[in-house]
């Protein structure tokens, strides 16, 4: 069996505790099923020259990072990743920035690890490549004779030509992509994007029947393969960690209120300040809650060094402090704000003791939050998922209850739908959505990917074709809630 060998900016080594991020999870589980190697930063920022990768082994998986200089590290990823792809790729034309230094540290990077990686591929070898920070690493690595198969999977969303034409290297930036043997999306709505860009550069006949893409002198497999969650995993860690001293702390906490959750990285893409606005516009028209539902946010701090990050951390801060300041009792407080990590096992216990999870990203690739959620809570009692139409997520999630994260009153109003909704209405939306997640989940997800990128035929997708699209088996009769 052919070695896969996965790259991504980032290496996450697995740790006790530790609760990394969709990307992390998703490579994790598949070198986990299927051993290899993981390629990628160390997380050192050094002012000397990188030294040739370091090599470890844990749990039958290998492991070869590298060091970034000062520099590179500051253009490349602070730079270019987050100041240019991350807010185009998003839609936020307004937090772009381009700058040449910071591009030709992008390209330098992408050079640095195609330089270090290539002594280490095998003649048999599938090479994954992950996400935007490395887009044109395959070029590069076929530029050092790379002949093997080489697969990119793209994390977050992919923009439409209007919006990527912004980037004045965009036609770059496609043809490093069609580079690669196979390319992943997760949604039908981002490989039409990538379809659009397509187009507009080498025309419609570049597109074949097949999905198949002939231009930029190569052949590549365009695809969607949305990212899920293992779903035993999930459950069996909310189930576990109820016996967590913070779990238990955070269920007595709520002093017999509802719990409203939200779980997010600290970024203006997740769209929290919207969230809190709309809790607040929710307290405002529904005052028989006040003191009765609390809105718990956990949002960790990321790249903290970037200025948009600044801001909206002070943003959310002003915001949660004038709702509280404006709510609050002696004994209640309407918005719980943590800016910190828990440990995995532990969001999962906070996850299944809310009634409802709130998701208003204003941009998401997919969001396994949504997923994990849905995962965690217990099947005769669930709670209710409400999910922004513009997360990846919602593409699947159907039993969700859909929302513009931009009509304050419309999630307010959700929100008070959740909080009421019948329990059989609940059992009924959550059988819904887990079928969904275990006909797609992370093994489904790994597993359709490997075979795109072996050549094989691509098992059947088993997702909607949109918000609020019907999954397989729903027209079924479900066995009846328990009572």
């Amino acid at each position: 069996m052919s070695r896969l060998v996965a790259v991504s900016n980032r290496i996450s080594i697995p740790r006790k505790g530790a609760a990394p991020g969709g990307l992390a999870v998703g490579v994790l589980a598949a070198m986990q099923a299927r051993g290899g190697l993981w390629f990628g930063w160390s997380g050192d920022i050094v002012d000397a020259a990188p030294q040739e990768p370091r090599l470890s082994s844990r749990g039958g998986i290998s492991f070869a990072t590298i060091d970034l200089l000062r520099e590179d590290h500051e253009l490349h990823y602070l730079g270019f990743c987050n100041g240019a792809l991350w807010p185009l790729f998003h839609y936020f034309v307004d937090k772009f920035q381009f700058v040449d230094a910071q591009y030709a540290a992008y390209q330098r990077v992408n050079r640095l690890f195609a330089e270090r990686l290539r002594p280490l591929i095998r003649d048999d070898d599938l090479v994954w490549v992950h996400d935007y920070h490395l887009i044109p690493l395959g070029q590069n690595l076929r530029a050092a004779g790379v002949q093997q198969r080489l697969g990119f999977f793209l994390h977050v969303p992919f923009p439409h030509i209007e919006v990527l034409r912004t980037l004045p290297v965009y036609g770059a930036l496609m043809r490093a992509l069609l580079a690669y043997d196979t390319i992943g999306f997760q949604t039908a709505r981002d490989l039409d994007s990538f379809r659009s860009c397509v187009r507009e550069l080498w025309g419609p006949g570049a597109i074949g029947s097949d999905g198949v893409i002939t231009a930029a002198g190569g052949r590549s497999h365009a695809l969607v393969n949305p990212i899920g969650v293992d779903v035993d995993a999930v459950q069996r860690d909310a189930i576990e960690s109820q016996s967590l001293p913070a779990v238990q702390r955070m269920a007595a906490g709520m002093l017999g209120r509802k719990c409203v959750i939200g779980v997010d990285r600290l970024d203006y893409s997740k769209g929290l300040v919207q969230r809190f606005l709309a809790y607040e516009r929710f307290l405002e028209t529904n005052p028989a809650e006040i003191n009765r539902v609390t809105l718990l946010q956990m949002a960790p701090v990321s790249r903290g060094d970037v200025r948009s990050y600044v801001e909206i951390r002070r943003a959310l801060e002003q915001a949660a402090g004038r709702i509280n300041g404006r709510f609050a009792d002696t004994d209640w407080t309407p918005i719980r704000y943590l800016n910190r990590n828990f440990p995995h096992d532990a969001l999962m216990g906070f996850l299944r003791n809310a009634q409802v999870c709130l998701i208003t990203a204003l941009r998401d690739g997919m969001n396994l939050v949504a997923k994990e959620f849905v995962a965690a809570q217990d099947p005769d009692d669930p709670g209710v998922l409400v999910l922004s139409t513009l997360a990846g997520a919602a593409h699947e999630m159907s039993g969700a209850l859909l929302v513009n994260p931009h009509d304050l009153q419309g999630v307010g109003d959700a929100l008070k739908q959740a909080l009421v909704l019948p329990r059989n209405d609940r059992w009924e939306r959550h059988q819904r959505m887990l079928a969904v997640l275990r006909q797609n989940d992370i093994h489904a997800w790994h597993t359709r990917a490997v075979a795109s990128l072996r050549g094989d035929a691509v098992p059947p997708r088993a997702w909607g074709t949109g918000p609020g699209a019907i999954e397989p088996g729903r027209s079924r009769s479900p066995v009846r809630p328990p009572s």
